[in-house]
């Protein structure tokens, strides 16, 4: 362990994470229900290779955003379940996004990017909420 003092700019990166899950939960979630309630709202290739449809891809969206969403509210709590759930969470929103590229590729590109500023966040900064208390 290194012995290192918190910073606040060091908390406020772990809280840029936090709110942005609670964002990106919020879009995951919005992505989910319009998928939902309009399968022909997207268009489907024809040769994509995961074969999910429309409204499947939305009850994934809608769940996962869930998970998301409440996560992001349990880091401004300090809780360490909250930074582990915001890692795994965002890997496989990361994922998630990839899949999803032949749809809306420049949507699934910036979640990407966004899963991955969450992921260094909590990763490297996490602790430095707590430590700021």
């Amino acid at each position: 362990m290194s012995d290192r003092q918190p910073s606040a700019g060091a908390a406020g990166w772990a809280m840029f994470a936090g709110f942005v899950m609670i964002m990106v939960g919020c879009f995951h979630m919005i992505w989910g229900f319009g998928a939902i309630l309009n399968d022909a709202l997207y268009n489907t290739p024809s040769d994509y290779y995961l074969k999910i449809n429309e409204s499947g891809w939305g009850w994934i969206h809608v769940i996962a955003g869930l998970i998301v969403l409440l996560a992001g509210f349990g880091i401004f709590r300090g809780a360490v379940w909250a930074r582990t759930v915001g890692v795994i969470i965002a890997t496989i929103s990361a994922i998630a996004n990839f899949a999803s590229l032949p749809y809306y590729p420049i949507w699934g590109i910036c979640m990407i990017l966004v899963d991955v500023a969450i992921i260094w966040a909590l990763t490297v900064h996490g602790r430095d909420i707590v430590a700021m208390e």
